[in-house]
């Protein structure tokens, strides 16, 4: 295989730092590019690197994620092998389909296969349309008629915004009343702007979250290791949502028969699906499920990897994640065996105080050299800035602390001795990720 790969990693949070971070382990790529990425998303080449360590450099690329004739022109100039996409707004607006028309590799679905995250509506309908089991809905855009649904409905709700809201437009409702209060904020006042214009309100499902991502060429489907990610802002999983505090794999609850039932009855369904109706799924896609008395339902559909959860599948990948991408992207994943580590990875988010709600910016951050001294343990970057060898928040979610450890307890163990190291004004975090699994079960 040819090697000195050139990759580009568009993006600037946590999981593209992840995403950047992988690929410069891979022995077949040269230098990975991010754009605009963060404070962490920077390093020089260690060739001999071991362990957990990157051996490509990093760089970032001073580009926005929508500047398409921007990131066209770098990828042309620059001579880049692969683009990988991290968020979901270029997605969205067809990233993939520019640089496709372009003649140049990218990994990732066609803005018409992005509807499945992009419109909470279109998924809805295609999970009907291909009988995947998921809660019953219906769709309003007028906020008197969708009033008189939730009366009629006659149980709790779930009412979500359509569009892209970065993981914030799901109000859970325990009565009519709330429910009518999350329609009148999402129809009337728009506090979501045009992604809520229209409406879903589904059926309230009672069981156990979790994320079962999947890598998919458009016919073959592989599923990762179960995530569960933590969105509550404070411990015990109260206040408000967030775009996740923590997150840990594998999950105790998720066997390998349930993985294979997901993969069945959800996975190679919905990418059959969407081949037949004319928009191939490729990339990764992500399925966040409820674990019901009657077995896993389908709450949404992601069409990226998901951030926290990126920040502990990937670090168990054994196989070369760039030729998993080559894989995809010719169409070969069924000749591909996609290994995994044995192990158990646990991640905890340190955020900004105020967070989620306003937060200032500019904090110095210090402890991050002592972070080395710990083995198996990474710091992904996300809200940060550096200034010159120093770093300083720029977000509401700053850094995720990274840990692999034999079993879940000991990624869990490592991964707060490292949160104990770092240190910056205001910053909180939860301490109860993972306790779900520690007190024996799911929350």
């Amino acid at each position: 295989m040819n090697k000195n790969k050139r990759v580009l990693v568009i993006g600037s949070g946590g999981r593209e730092h992840a995403l950047a971070w992988t690929l410069a382990r891979s022995p077949r790529v040269e230098r990975v590019y991010v754009a605009p990425g963060n404070g962490g998303t920077e390093w020089a080449a260690n060739p001999g690197a071991q362990g957990l360590q990157p051996r490509a450099a990093c760089e970032n690329v001073p580009l926005a994620v929508d500047d398409f004739a921007g990131l066209l022109a770098f990828a042309r100039h620059f001579y880049i092998d692969l683009t990988v996409v991290g968020p979901e707004i270029p997605l969205a607006a067809g990233i993939v389909d520019a640089f496709q028309a372009a003649g140049l590799a990218i990994w990732g679905p066609s803005q018409a296969a992005a509807q499945l995250e992009g419109s909470k509506s279109f998924a809805k309908d295609f999970m009907r349309r291909q009988e995947l089991p998921t809660a019953d809905y219906g769709v309003f855009e007028d906020y008197e008629t969708a009033c008189r649904f939730v009366e009629n409905f006659g149980a709790a709700v779930v009412v979500k915004a359509d569009g892209l809201t970065a993981g914030k437009g799901v109000i859970v409702c325990d009565s009519v009343d709330e429910a009518k209060k999350a329609l009148h904020q999402m129809l009337i006042e728009r506090i979501f702007g045009d992604a809520g214009r229209r409406v879903v309100i589904e059926a309230r499902l009672s069981g156990c979250e979790v994320s079962v991502l999947a890598f998919s060429d458009g016919k073959t489907v592989i599923p990762m290791p179960a995530a569960r990610d933590h969105k509550r802002i404070y411990d015990g999983d109260a206040g408000p949502n967030t775009g996740g505090m923590g997150a840990y794999t594998p999950t105790p609850d998720v066997d390998p028969a349930l993985i294979a039932e997901v993969q069945r009855t959800i996975l190679q369904p919905a990418v059959d699906g969407m081949a037949a109706e004319g928009m191939p799924y490729i990339g990764v896609l992500y399925a966040g499920l409820m674990l019901t008395e009657i077995g896993p339902q389908l709450l949404e559909f992601n069409c990226r990897f998901g951030d926290p959860e990126t920040q502990v599948i990937l670090p168990l990948l054994e196989t070369d994640f760039y030729t998993i991408c080559e894989a995809c992207l010719s169409g070969t994943l069924d000749q591909m065996a996609v290994h995994w580590r044995s192990e158990a990875c646990a991640t905890v988010v340190l955020a900004s105080p105020g967070y989620p709600r306003s937060y200032p910016t500019g904090l110095a951050i210090r402890g991050l050299e002592c972070c080395a001294d710990l083995t198996d343990l990474i710091v992904f970057s996300a809200g940060t800035t550096r200034q010159g060898s120093d770093l300083f928040t720029a977000g509401g979610r700053v850094m995720a602390v990274t840990a692999v450890g034999a079993d879940l307890s000991a990624a869990l163990r490592q991964a707060y001795a490292g949160v104990e190291k770092v240190v910056f004004d205001g910053m909180h975090y939860r301490r109860d990720i993972g306790g779900d699994f520690r007190a024996g079960g799911a929350n």
